[in-house]
């Protein structure tokens, strides 16, 4: 017993030594956080083990309107038994801008937070497009090397604003969630996200084509950051939570306290009421009440296609059809979706965990389940 209790404690040094030799002690602050707490890859409640900043609600907030018919349809059998096998935690249908269906799951209720994932690449578009209507960045065509010098040369010279929102930057990434050694697990626990990020390189022509990549939204939301002179939750703050009416305190993660960059690419934690307020702003074409948030022109370009080969993403908006309705949605690791049907005025959010998908870069299975049972519903 002695001797298996040394060569333990002997193998387990030399992977320690390994760990800092090879530069990848970010392996063990991931196992620490996932698979010490009984996950195997990021989870809805994961921001209460990282550093964050709070983005604190509207002193005016706007309570979502309640419809008529508030909670007396009733879930199809179908989606409730999605919902159960799929650990459903928020469910939400809002038509013509008024709740007409919620509903909470294993504890959670209105006011819980859950990590919004991908979800964020959305917002972070958002801003993006603030900053081009406020003349902070001139426009989608603006070149990287403008804000950063490391990419004036090589294929970097030619990368755009609009490369990282379309997903087309030809960065050398791999986006992988449930492997411990690979780029996107590094930058979901490293502790200088910027550093990281511009030391990933160009290697293809960008604009050529999409290829998912949260190094393209990180990348966007540094020159987002450096553009406006202010870190990314206050800009998010004073330009969209603030005059959308917030109800709750949100929290974007940091990398770390000391480096303070917001992982943008992700980590926005909020509540499936607060969520679908960007739905209703894309939905109304920028339009909040009678004030203008964001230019409807750059909305109907992030809700179109970039590349004819990948119809099914704009710039930072996921897009679909329906029954021959165009959808877009707001999409996030783990089925974290808000799903704008424009042509119904309605919106559909749903929080959780393990959704089923179809082939490819589209998103099936689930998500289209959702849209029909909430029409079923509705019918």
């Amino acid at each position: 017993m002695q001797k298996i209790l040394k060569w333990t404690l002997i193998i387990f040094s030399i992977i320690i030594a390994l760990i800092y030799v090879f530069d990848i002690d970010y392996v063990l602050k991931g196992i620490r956080v996932t698979y010490l707490t009984g996950n195997t890859t990021a989870f809805l409640s994961d921001y209460e083990y990282f550093d964050n900043r709070a983005i604190e609600p509207s002193a005016v907030a706007q309570p979502w309107a309640i419809h008529k018919d508030y909670n007396k349809i009733k879930a199809t059998a179908k989606l409730n038994s999605i919902n159960q096998e799929r650990e459903t935690k928020a469910f939400l249908v809002i038509k013509n801008d008024s709740i007409i269906y919620e509903k909470y799951f294993d504890g959670y209720n209105e006011n819980s937070k859950s990590n919004s994932f991908s979800m964020a690449k959305s917002i972070v578009v958002t801003l993006l497009g603030k900053a081009i209507m406020d003349g902070e960045i001139k426009g989608l065509d603006q070149p990287v090397s403008d804000f950063f010098e490391e990419y004036k040369t090589g294929f970097g010279a030619s990368l755009t604003v609009g490369n990282l929102a379309s997903m087309s930057s030809g960065m050398k990434w791999n986006e992988k969630y449930y492997s411990i050694i690979n780029i996107t697990t590094e930058s979901y626990f490293s502790d200088d996200l910027r550093a990281l990020i511009l030391n990933q390189d160009i290697i293809k022509t960008p604009g050529e084509k999409f290829r998912y990549s949260s190094g393209d939204t990180q990348l966007l939301g540094m020159i987002i950051e450096k553009a406006t002179n202010s870190n990314i939750s206050d800009y998010a703050r004073n330009n969209f939570t603030v005059p959308m009416g917030f109800q709750s305190q949100a929290l974007w993660q940091l990398d770390s306290e000391e480096s303070g960059m917001e992982k943008v690419y992700c980590c926005f934690a909020s509540n499936a009421k607060d969520f679908a307020r960007f739905g209703k702003l894309y939905k109304n074409h920028g339009k909040w009440d009678d004030q203008v948030l964001l230019d409807s022109l750059f909305i109907q370009k992030a809700i179109s296609p970039v590349f004819e080969k990948s119809p099914y993403y704009g710039y930072g908006w996921w897009l679909y059809e329906f029954e021959n309705k165009k959808v877009y949605s707001m999409r996030g690791h783990r089925g974290q979706f808000v799903i704008v049907v424009p042509e119904d005025d309605m919106i559909i959010v749903r929080l959780g965990d393990h959704v089923t998908r179809g082939e490819g870069e589209e998103f099936d299975g689930d998500f289209y389940n959702y849209i029909a049972e909430t029409y079923k519903m509705l019918n």
